[in-house]
């Protein structure tokens, strides 16, 4: 998952090391295996890592790359890094690291900001160039990964957590009517950039930020989905075939773009189902993962739905884990999640992905699972 965090200051003093430290701090559940700060001038970032791709000290972060006189803080994954790296090695450059960290940095001095436009992936990043003195915020497409900001005449501070930018002190955290009216009509989601505290944004999806030190900002989208449809007429079997070719090359680049064992969590519903029938060929031992909980009035309500996921387990033979959770645990730890959320969410299954993603982080680093199946299928 990893957590980044940094502030711009634009009144010619620079920033302080212990508020970095603090909003870092904030983060340390996204990132357990390292926490890095830098510093240059008016500009500071944190970082918190989950080391996925190239495990080594040569991709950790912040990453500097004195040659190009860039800096930079990330969290996510570009599937496609490999391929974009060997476009940068005809180019001429030269790579000191094996992850798609160092694939950013390059990218971006070779293409400037059109280079977002080239990355298949989720991301969140922040370049700052120690030449030029400006600092470039990107997010990918569909938003998949956060990034708030508060920004002010005297700084700009941003990060991956809204409880971060809180950390940070100074936020006016009064309620915008906008937000909260958008909260309480559109199921539950404020659209970017607002936020439901007047003082913190968030940088919409597809979009990018450039600031200069002296104040001046630039945002600018870089894409958005073309919702028509084919001009060729498609036979029923021929989008079976092509959801299927889509869902073959997704599942396959984000099993391939990590250095580490992934799993799936695994409900029994269609969305996980097909993501385990599409890695049992190619992944020798997959581990799924199921939570449960306690039924209600005896067998009135259940409380799982061990009955599905157990025929797909059985089905493809996966290396299974399930976990049955008691109300009263539920009840002990709801304070806890909700706690954890940057924005209010009203799903009732928030619970249940916070305690099952405790249990899978003692398994695995990296997890599957499928969200949004009922929408596409239905």
């Amino acid at each position: 998952m990893c957590g980044i965090c940094g502030e711009l200051r634009f009144d010619k003093r620079q920033p302080e090391a212990a508020t970095l430290k603090k909003m870092s701090a904030q983060m340390a559940r996204r990132g357990p295996d390292a926490e890095g700060l830098f510093q240059d001038g008016p500009l500071a970032f944190g970082h918190r890592r989950l080391s996925i791709i190239d495990l080594s000290e040569h991709s950790r972060q912040p990453m500097l790359d004195e040659q190009l006189h860039l800096a930079m803080v990330f969290n996510g994954t570009i599937y496609n890094y490999k391929e974009l790296r060997a476009e940068l090695i005809e180019l001429g450059y030269d790579f000191f690291s094996q992850g798609d960290s160092e694939v950013i940095l390059k990218a971006y001095h070779a293409w400037g900001e059109h280079c977002v436009e080239r990355f298949y992936g989720m991301f969140a990043f922040a370049i700052w160039n120690t030449r030029d003195h400006k600092l470039f915020l990107a997010r990918d497409r569909f938003g998949i990964k956060p990034l708030y900001y508060t920004l002010d005449g005297a700084s700009l501070r941003f990060a991956s957590t809204l409880q971060a930018l809180l950390a940070s002190g100074g936020v006016d955290t009064s309620i915008d009517p906008v937000a909260l009216h958008h909260h309480l009509t559109l199921h539950a989601v404020v659209p970017a950039p607002r936020t439901l505290l007047n003082g913190v944004k968030k940088l919409p999806p597809a979009s990018h930020m450039t600031f200069k030190a002296s104040g001046e900002v630039k945002l600018s989208p870089y894409w958005s989905l073309d919702a028509t449809r084919p001009t060729t007429v498609l036979s029923e079997h021929d989008w079976l075939d092509a959801t299927r070719h889509v869902l073959t090359k997704v599942v396959d680049r984000h099993r391939l773009a990590g250095d580490v064992p992934v799993g799936v969590l695994l409900s029994g519903g269609l969305d996980s189902s097909l993501i385990v029938g599409l890695l049992a060929d190619h992944v020798s031992d997959l581990r799924t993962f199921s939570i449960g909980f306690e039924d209600i009035g005896g067998d009135a309500e259940k409380g799982d739905e061990f009955i599905y996921s157990d025929q797909i387990v059985e089905r493809f033979n996966t290396s299974h884990h399930k976990y049955l959770i008691p109300n009263s645990e539920v009840l002990r730890r709801l304070p806890e999640a909700v706690s954890s959320m940057s924005e209010p969410m009203v799903s009732q299954d928030n619970i249940a992905f916070y305690l099952l993603a405790e249990k899978v982080s003692k398994e695995v680093k990296v997890a599957l699972a499928g969200q949004g199946a009922d929408e596409v299928f239905g």
